[in-house]
């Protein structure tokens, strides 16, 4: 696949406007309301000069007596449109980034196992939380302070070209350098603001890393450690921070001291004779005023580009994201139950496989297969055992099953179909899973064991719960299957964790189980408890056990040991003790006194 270009800023502009035609009516208001509150500046303004000609000079003197009549009802009706571009714009912006938001966190949650291999949690929790709010921050502000600005510049520019189009040519000279400038300084806030996307999401990534490990921290005295790593990390945000303020605070006054010499000229220019005599005080101060007074929206407009920058910089790192290619599911085979058969043929698999190279053998040979050449069979309701030392390829099968990778040679066969040909969210209902490394929300007892089975009755939800054990502690808690277990379950031991994840998939009631590692944290007489569940669990089930301690897998219908993703035996209990080999060798080791 082609790499894309890069989008530029007004691409990525669009692209976030193309978000906010949901709520074009109160994107609508909200430009009325910032034009209205522009155009009552202009008018409150054009009343400078009869104000000084006819009022104060007394050529009309019915204009003081409802001058203050004309000033509170101008306040009025501004601040109205003032309230009106706020409220709407906010109500748009709001609505736009929550919509944002939401698409990013589903678009991460069906993105492929290997792209949450490769990216940080805490980088991903940046883009949803910092990226997004720092879109809804920087263009609202932007595109209220760009309207309503723009719109007051160019009516005062209206205004000073209706007085005297003389004096305000002058302004339009210094036009084209105040554009330079602004070129030059958003390109620098672009890349500023990028740097510091990137920036945040290293402290969040760092900040949550040492909080997970606060305890092996603390045990290992890893804190000054951590205190100078974290120093780094927010002294490297620091700087991009500075570099964007430095950026901000220098094209400020240059555009004001440019500004300021065109002020000066049209002091010097009303000294000739021919302009000192065709315009009046009143004319000559309400130039100066609105010259004066177009200083402060020009530092605005430059201001508000770095803001602008900014949330462009958040969209750029947003929509990287979006535009990544979502988990492939070409599968067209509906899959309701399995029968209960599964197969490995000649598989073999690489995680930097590379696809576009299947055909060059000499890049075949060099890759350092994960599993290499792997092959069985399994009936329905029979026990596979896969064991063999840490990093063997035993856990890489099992993920292959579920088509967190999809195998770089060979195939994997399920009721005799290349699983690849199953809709994945069929096949994947197709198993019940204990992982190693129990995940649990922070939610109820019960609803964690019932997160595959959402509908399940309060009945079934108590009968495997007595089935894992898990009632034997629950009945002593506060309220029972309905107590919060906390975040990842820290209110529960590490076995009393296992048990629920084990009732969990006691309750899905699919045709395979896998359990990888599955009583490893249990103590010698929950294991014994749990084994009995599983023993009865596994009657009508495939199963793929996959453990480090061999006692648990005596009655495995096969036994495979794995060694560098190869397959070094295969057999059952009896026959490899027999065999004296390897599997016999882990057994002696384990079990000698």
């Amino acid at each position: 696949m082609a790499k894309p270009l890069t989008a530029t800023t007004w691409q990525n502009f669009k692209r976030l406007l193309s978000y906010a035609k949901p709520y074009k009516l109160g994107f609508v208001a909200a430009i009325v309301g910032m034009l209205g509150y522009a155009a009552i500046d202009v008018y409150f303004l054009s009343k400078l000069q009869p104000l000084i000609d006819d009022g104060l000079g007394g050529a009309n003197p019915d204009f003081m007596k409802w001058a203050p009549v004309f000033v509170v009802m101008a306040f009025i009706i501004r601040g109205v449109f003032h309230f009106i571009a706020s409220y709407c714009l906010a109500w748009v912006g709001n609505h736009v980034v929550a919509d944002i938001r939401q698409k990013l966190f589903e678009h991460i949650m069906v993105m492929p196992v290997s792209f949450h291999d490769k990216e940080s949690t805490g980088g991903l929790i940046s883009k949803i939380t910092f990226d997004t709010e720092q879109v809804l921050q920087s263009v609202s502000r932007s595109v209220l302070v760009m309207v309503q600005q723009s719109a007051f510049v160019i009516g005062l520019i209206g205004l000073m070209f209706f007085i005297s189009w003389q004096l305000s040519a002058i302004f339009l000279l210094i036009t084209p350098l105040i554009a330079i400038i602004v070129s030059i300084v958003s390109k620098r806030f672009r890349k500023v603001s990028k740097n510091i996307q990137g920036a945040m999401g290293e402290v969040t990534t760092a900040a949550e890393q040492t909080f997970n490990g606060h305890k092996v921290v603390l045990t290992f005295g890893g804190q000054q450690r951590e205190f100078d790593r974290f120093e780094s990390i927010n002294k490297h945000n620091r700087q991009q921070q500075m570099k964007l303020m430095a950026t901000k605070a220098a094209s400020v006054p240059i555009i004001q001291i440019i500004a300021s010499f065109a002020l000066a000229f049209v002091f010097y220019a009303v000294n000739s004779d021919t302009l000192r005599e065709g315009i009046s005080a009143g004319s000559f101060i309400s130039v100066i005023t609105y010259m004066t007074m177009l200083l402060r929206p020009l530092k605005m407009l430059t201001n508000v580009n770095s803001e602008f920058q900014k949330g462009m910089a958040a969209c750029v790192s947003i929509f990287g994201v979006l535009d990544k290619e979502k988990e492939i599911d070409n599968g067209s085979i509906a899959l309701e139950k399995s029968q209960g058969k599964i197969a490995f043929k000649n598989v073999d698999f690489d995680y930097n496989f590379d696809t576009n190279n299947v055909s060059d053998e000499n890049a075949l040979i060099k890759n350092k297969w994960a599993l290499n050449n792997l092959s069985f069979e399994l009936r329905p309701g029979e026990t596979l055992a896969l064991v063999g030392r840490s990093g063997s390829g035993k856990s890489t099968a099992s993920a292959l099953m579920l088509r967190f990778y999809d195998a770089s040679q060979g195939e994997v066969l399920i009721d005799d179909v290349n699983i690849e040909h199953y809709i994945l969210k069929d096949l994947r209902h197709q198993f019940a899973y204990v992982s190693q490394q129990v995940i649990l929300f922070n939610d109820s007892l019960a609803n964690n064991i019932a997160y595959g089975r959402p509908d399940a009755t309060r009945d079934e939800i108590i009968a495997v719960a007595k089935s894992a054990h898990v009632m034997e502690f629950a009945t002593n808690m506060a309220q029972g299957l309905d107590t919060n277990i906390g975040e990842n379950g820290s209110l529960l031991s590490g076995g009393q964790r296992q048990r629920v994840a084990i009732a969990r998939a006691l309750l899905c009631d699919a045709p395979f189980l896998i359990l990888d590692e599955a009583t490893s944290a249990l103590d010698t007489e929950s294991e014994r408890h749990i084994q009995d569940a599983l023993h009865t669990l596994q009657q009508n089930r495939t199963s793929i056990v996959i453990a480090h301690r061999l006692s648990t897998i005596e009655n495995a219908d096969k036994i495979i040991v794995m060694d560098q993703g190869k397959i070094v035996e295969q057999g059952n209990h009896r026959t490899l003790l027999e065999k004296n080999g390897a599997y016999a060798q882990l057994h002696n080791f384990q079990f000698e006194s």
